[in-house]
């Protein structure tokens, strides 16, 4: 035999390469006896043993003899080994052959005990047919040798076993007999037993010797009822003393009573242990089935969904194979054993158990699945997308009848429609009531105005809203932006939304999210992957009608009047679960039904008046708040269009929206009319801030030009912001370079748009320009408390160093004359140039009109500052020269006459007061002082009859110095007048004076050369200055 074989068989192994230590070698092979010795000296108790310890061994639990035998679970050996040579020769493991052949006889102990020879269900078919398929006729009866010489070699020396011990098997037989001959006759008369012995034949064939022949079967009433003749007799090994134990039977009856009632309990107790133990190892066999509910229901509350479908996946692999065993028994009609049915049963109940959570799960997902978008705030929105698609991935993976797919565009669609409706409603409720309350106040006082408008001038450029109007007017724009932005902004607001529905909409008809969808248990959801032709239709027509609800919202609150009821303000609907979550206007996204903002908490009897009519071109406006200027209107308006055509192109770039013609269209008429819209509110501010451009007047001096006020610049900045923020709103550019493609949504404004804001930019300027006369040619008084000109629009400075005497009428017409200068020449000829790049049109006529009343303008200022002036020099020269004592008293004059002195010495007031006032003025108005004062010499010359040579030589002297002090202010036409008065005095002489005249020139020039010496401080102010050459 081959050493490998031995050693396999010796040491019980089946590989002779092991990797771990067999599980039945654990088990001891000790008896019952040693293991209790074992177990006794573990705990310190010594036991002494008995010496009969060897005769109370079970034969049971002999050790095997048998080389190679089995030892099975349960502690016992069997005769069967683990492997054996082939009974026939041919090989010497029977088991290799049958692996090799592929028969799992390492896993199935029963087919491999068929095939060895040990074992008492061996098949010599089968071995022949399995181990010997390819033997040939000669090798079987080679083999049949083989196995007779193996039997005669193991008959033979079973023969000689049992002729050498012939000897011992016949004493002891002797010996066996002899003893229970003598245990059989206790207490019996010797003298009967020799009798019986005499007549006793035993049998040879006989194996039951020690029975007594003619006895039946013994009976515990013959032991009680009928005593033996002695003591020693109970003991003996008769029927009639019961075998011996006729003497101890009734104590042990009445011990075994009182034991039963002592340790009944205790010992009923095994049973039911053994009970408990086949249920426990029912359980173990079934561990998965009893813990698969209880996994799924932790699965749940912990919200591990790819746990959920793993334990649900097992349960139904348990229910499955549930149903296979059925399935089985039912065709081949066999009954269940009582595992199968167990089985079925906790399997059955199993099942039930996780299908009601599995469905009360299904149920709460469904809920939370068509309510997880109302359940969204902003700053959670990104999450919201995991979290519907982690729901309706949980569903597809358990399995439903509805398409989660579809439940969610469905509810997504109605709360999208629903919050649209109830936004809108509520902001513009909202809009109303603040916009009431500026209407019934008071308008702003002039010079709250005058610092509204003021603000472009000094305007920072990281903040250029909050001085444009007064609070509560720019706390209604936000209010009305933000209204408009949570609505229509692509990026938080509610389109965004709808934008975004589209696009998951759209992923779902193309089927791009569903490769990361699962499709259920067997492919059962594979069929809610793709949406139904119907379906794709019904979304198209969903995005459609939110995009047209929103249009419709936005286009009425730009073209209807304002409402009237503001009942929903305070008459809430119910609360759905689609009601939007409520937060403040600041965050920009108003919601309806549960504002707690205190502007919007009022008396339910006595809500908001209606706005009174009169007839103020904002009350037709919704969009426009009551007394905002046009400063804050085109600053505000130009958003609310930017954002209207931003989205409108945001719109159109929908794919549904895109395809459809009609809902084109609508989008550009929502703009276009939006826009005809703003600019008509923004046109009838600007008209009425243009009147009130006089209020910029504080009479406060430019830093960086003193001659001038600040209101040119302010007037300035006033006019280009408003024209920035027109062309923005007619063009609205940021909205048309947003998307490429979506330029068609902002068109060109219509020509009749443009002419009137082309109309309103030329009266703004007729109006700013009559207001600034308006400041110069009235009269007022000063207000110490407000600083305002008593009753007056007119706004007075109080910086007291830049600040000039606003009281002062001659002032205010210089610093108006020197403004209109500045205006005419630089202002108005940019703001045009602004006007014509900014609309691309070009104002030809309308820039020599403005030139020509700004021309007009200042001249009827001019001449209402210098008419006074010269009409009382007029006086002067008239009185001096028709005075009785103006002829010299001498025949030779030697001064000028002191009415010369009184007009030059009022224009020196003049020059200081211009000079200091408007600088650059000062030649232009002496000079015409001077032809005023020429024009005055001739006409009281013209009005002497004659002059004699005295009076000829004073008339020369007067006429002669103040020519000469004022030679730097000398015009042409002065000179004319110049030339003309000597002629006049020429024609009211003799010319025998005026050729004497000419002899007295030389001392004449004399007398005015001193003259002009002596008077040299008094007039150095008409004096020309000398420029310093660098």
């Amino acid at each position: 035999m081959n050493p490998e074989h031995t050693i396999l068989n010796h040491y019980n192994l089946t590989n002779p390469y092991p990797t771990s230590w067999p599980a039945e070698k654990d088990e001891s092979d000790a008896s019952d006896e040693e293991r209790l010795i074992n177990s006794l000296s573990k705990a310190g108790i010594r036991r002494s043993k008995s010496r009969y310890s060897a005769l109370e061994r079970s034969g049971s639990d002999r050790r095997s003899l048998v080389p190679g035998s089995q030892k099975l679970r349960d502690g016992q050996e069997n005769l069967v080994q683990k492997d054996e040579p082939d009974p026939l020769g041919g090989t010497d493991s029977v088991v290799r052959v049958l692996r090799q052949r592929g028969l799992p006889v390492e896993e199935d102990q029963r087919l491999k005990n068929r095939f060895l020879l040990s074992s008492t269900t061996f098949s010599p078919n089968l071995y022949l047919s399995q181990v010997h398929s390819n033997a040939s006729t000669q090798t079987l009866i080679q083999g049949l040798d083989f196995l007779s010489r193996s039997i005669d070699l193991k008959s033979a020396s079973l023969k000689v076993l049992v002729e050498s011990n012939f000897e011992r098997f016949v004493r002891a037989k002797t010996t066996i007999d002899n003893v229970y001959a003598e245990m059989r006759n206790q207490g019996v008369d010797p003298e009967l037993e020799r009798s019986r012995s005499h007549t006793r034949v035993p049998s040879k064939g006989s194996t039951h010797f020690r029975n007594a022949s003619g006895q039946g079967p013994p009976t515990p009433s013959k032991g009680i009822h009928k005593p033996l003749p002695s003591d020693k007799k109970k003991n003996a090994l008769t029927k009639e003393s019961e075998y011996g134990v006729q003497g101890i039977k009734a104590p042990l009856i009445e011990v075994a009573v009182k034991a039963e009632e002592i340790w009944g309990p205790a010992l009923g107790g095994r049973e039911r242990e053994g009970s408990l133990k086949s249920i426990v190892e029912s359980v173990e066999r079934s561990q998965g089935v009893f813990k698969v509910g209880k996994a799924v229901s932790e699965c749940i509350k912990r919200k591990d969904y790819d746990a959920l479908v793993e334990e649900y996946s097992r349960a139904r692999k348990y229910t499955e194979e549930a149903k296979q065993i059925a399935e089985n028994a039912s065709y081949s009609q066999s009954q269940l054993t009582d595992s199968q049915i167990h089985q079925l049963v906790i399997t059955g109940r199993m099942w039930s158990e996780v299908e009601e959570r599995i469905d009360s799960f299904k149920r709460d997902v469904w809920r939370k699945l068509t309510n997880v978008q109302s359940n969204q705030s902003l700053a959670a929105r990104r999450n919201a997308q995991d979290e519907y698609m982690a729901l309706i991935s949980i569903l597809l993976e358990l399995g439903t009848e509805d398409n989660p797919i579809w439940v969610w565009l469905l509810s997504r669609y109605d709360y999208l429609k629903n919050k649209i409706t109830a936004t809108f409603e509520r902001s513009r409720v909202e809009i109303e009531v603040l916009r009431r309350r500026l209407a019934i106040a008071d308008p702003p006082a002039s010079q709250i105005v005058a610092g509204h408008l003021k603000s472009p001038a000094g305007m920072e450029a990281d903040d250029k809203s909050k001085d444009l109007d007064t609070p509560p007017v720019l706390e209604l724009w936000d209010l009305i932006y933000n209204s408009l932005n949570n609505m229509l902004s692509a990026q938080g607001g509610i389109l965004g939304e709808v934008i975004e529905f589209w696009d998951k909409a759209q992923s779902f008809i193309d089927g791009k999210v569903q490769k990361t969808l699962p499709i259920g248990i067997d492919g059962r959801s594979r069929k809610h992957h793709r949406l139904s032709s119907d379906g794709v239709r019904d979304l198209q027509n969903g995005a459609l009608e939110l995009v047209g609800i929103l249009q419709d919202n936005v286009f009425s609150f730009f073209t209807d009047p304002p409402i009237e009821d503001i009942s929903s303000l305070y008459s809430p609907l119910p609360q759905t679960p689609n009601t939007p979550t409520p937060v403040s206007p600041q965050s920009a996204t108003l919601s309806p039904h549960a504002h707690q903002d205190a502007r919007f908490r009022f008396d339910q009897n006595n809500p908001p008046p209606p706005s009174p009519r009169r007839g103020e071109a904002w009350e037709e406006f919704a969009f426009w708040p009551p007394y905002a200027n046009s400063l804050s209107g085109v600053h505000y308006l130009e958003k609310l269009l930017t954002l209207l055509g931003t989205s409108a192109s945001e719109m159109i770039a929908m794919r549904p929206v895109a395809s459809g013609q009609s809902i084109s269209e609508r989008l550009k008429t929502i703009v276009t009319g939006a826009r005809e819209r703003s600019a008509r509110a923004a046109c009838a501010a600007w008209s009425r801030d243009a009147e009130m451009c006089k209020v910029l007047e504080d009479w406060s001096r430019a830093s960086d030009q003193p001659e001038l006020t600040n209101m040119p610049s302010r007037f300035d900045a006033f006019e280009s912001t408003v024209l920035s923020g027109m062309q923005k709103i007619l063009y609205i550019p940021e909205a048309a370079a947003t998307k490429s493609g979506s330029g068609g949504i902002v068109s060109p404004p219509p020509s009749k748009l443009v002419q009137m804001v082309r109309s309103q930019f030329v009266t703004s300027l007729y109006k700013a320009l009559s207001g600034m006369v308006e400041n110069a040619q009235r009269s007022k008084a000063r207000s110490e408390e407000h600083a305002v000109v008593g009753s007056e629009d007119l706004v007075v400075s109080k910086d007291g160093e830049r600040s000039l005497d606003g009281d002062d009428k001659n002032i205010r017409k210089l610093l108006t004359l020197s403004n209109l200068s500045l205006l005419q020449s630089t202002t108005v000829p940019n703001l045009i140039s602004q006007f014509e790049t900014s609309f691309s049109i070009t104002l030809t006529d309308e820039s020599k009109t403005v030139r020509d009343a700004l021309t007009q303008i200042s001249d009827r200022l001019f001449h209402s500052y210098t008419q006074p002036i010269a009409s009382e020099i007029s006086s002067i020269v008239h009185a001096g020269i028709s005075s009785p004592d103006w002829l010299p008293p001498t025949s030779r004059p030697s001064a000028v006459q002191p009415y010369v002195y009184e007009a030059l010495l009022l224009l020196v007031y003049v020059h200081t007061e211009v000079s200091t006032t408007a600088a650059p003025l000062t030649n232009q108005i002496l000079s015409h002082l001077l032809e005023q004062m020429s024009l005055a010499f001739l006409d009281a010359f013209k009005q002497r009859s004659s002059y004699p040579l005295a009076g000829l030589m004073q008339a020369t002297l007067d006429a002669e110095f103040v020519a000469q002090t004022l030679s730097q202010y000398t015009t042409k036409q002065a000179g004319n007048t110049q030339s003309e008065i000597y002629i006049q005095l020429d024609q009211g002489t003799t010319p025998d004076a005026s050729k004497r005249l000419q002899g007295e020139l030389p001392e004449m020039r004399q007398v005015l050369k001193r003259l002009r010496e002596g008077t040299r401080s008094e007039f150095l102010c008409f004096k020309r200055e000398k420029r310093v050459q660098n």
